[in-house]
């Protein structure tokens, strides 16, 4: 299976660069698995879709600010740091630029004090050296680490968007809660906490695990075998209350409905891990590589956004609901002119 089997025509026009003043009012196309079927709806129909008993599973990660500008001491050269996971107290992994002149050794001073003085706030100091411009980097600071993220950092949007956003919070979540991603997790952008209390009242349960997105958003494929590809490993959690959810769920023919492409990710992972047996509160590292001929554990439905093509979220779509039909409801999508990427329009695979 070849990389360009998922290639697909997008005018750059329907890259969404804003978000919708209102969560909900996005549109939602509804790919019906079985039959190939699509419906053209709004969002807030979701609620037609979904049944009582439904497990509605969100990934409740909360995005850093995870973008910081500085520059080199010994030359004063602007640099730009993309932070992606704590590797162990105070060194993190980051994706840098430029990247050929930032190596090993290199120190990166972030921000000035108040009172003006040269002194940064955040200096970084490049430990490793990783591919794709990946680099271990080992913070010095006075304070808060979390506080100096607050004040320097700026929300890390998608390369294809290109406008800034102001509103720090129209790219997180409503139902954000733990720390650590470096992107959203955008199929949750939709939802309000009123929309959230309507289905929850209509019988829907709400079950909230996490999964820090990192570097395996932002890599694209480079090999064009797709089994070639490897994935990064992206730290997940799962509480005992909600493994006695997905439990029940399993137990009652409930369908488990994931929200976005980490969920999926997520509940795969916890899928495999204790396949035949009853699912188990944990936590750990997954690298889970979803594309076509994979057999779902625990998905049985999917509410997305609209992906990339060629990328590893198109594959994953894609070996939920077939190939062609993906690739056809994609090509509907493209017509009707949906918008795509993560302040784009929705997609709920069933």
């Amino acid at each position: 299976m070849n990389v360009s089997d998922f290639d697909f025509e997008l005018p750059e026009r329907l890259i969404a660069q804003t978000p919708l003043a209102d969560r909900t009012s996005s549109r939602l196309l509804v790919l019906h698995k079985e039959t190939g079927e699509t419906e053209h709806r709004t969002f807030t129909d979701l609620r037609n879709y979904l049944r009582p008993g439904d497990t509605l599973v969100l990934n409740d990660t909360r995005v850093l600010p995870a973008r910081l500008y500085g520059v080199k001491s010994d030359t004063g050269a602007k640099v730009e740091l993309l932070l992606l996971k704590r590797v162990e107290g105070d060194v993190w992994e980051a994706l840098v630029r430029p990247g050929k002149k930032i190596r090993k050794g290199a120190v990166l001073h972030f921000g000035e004090t108040a009172e003006g003085s040269v002194k940064p706030l955040l200096t970084g100091i490049v430990e490793e050296e990783g591919d794709m411009g990946a680099r271990h980097i080992r913070f010095e600071y006075e304070g808060i680490f979390n506080e100096l993220l607050e004040r320097l950092g700026q929300m890390p949007l998608p390369p294809y968007i290109k406008e800034r956003q102001e509103d720090r919070e129209r790219y997180q979540t409503v139902y954000s809660k733990h720390e650590g991603s470096a992107a959203a997790p955008t199929a949750g952008l939709h939802f309000t906490e009123e929309f959230l209390e309507e289905l929850s009242r209509s019988g829907v349960r709400l079950c909230r695990i996490t999964l820090h997105v990192g570097l395996g958003t932002f890599r694209p494929v480079s090999v064009e075998d797709v089994s070639e590809h490897e994935m990064h490993s992206e730290w997940y959690s799962v509480s005992e209350e909600s493994a006695a959810m997905l439990n029940r769920a399993r137990e009652e023919g409930g369908r488990i409905v994931a929200v976005g492409t980490t969920s999926a990710r997520t509940l795969e992972t916890v899928g495999q891990r204790y396949e035949g047996s009853k699912i188990e509160a944990c936590s750990g590292w997954t690298d889970i590589f979803i594309y076509p001929g994979y057999r779902f554990r625990l998905v049985d439905a999917l509410l997305t956004n609209f992906h990339l093509p060629r990328s590893t979220l198109v594959m994953l779509v894609s070996a939920l609901a077939g190939r062609d039909n993906v690739l056809r409801a994609y090509r509907e999508a493209v017509e009707r002119e949906y918008r795509f990427f993560s302040f784009g329009d929705a997609m709920f695979i069933t």
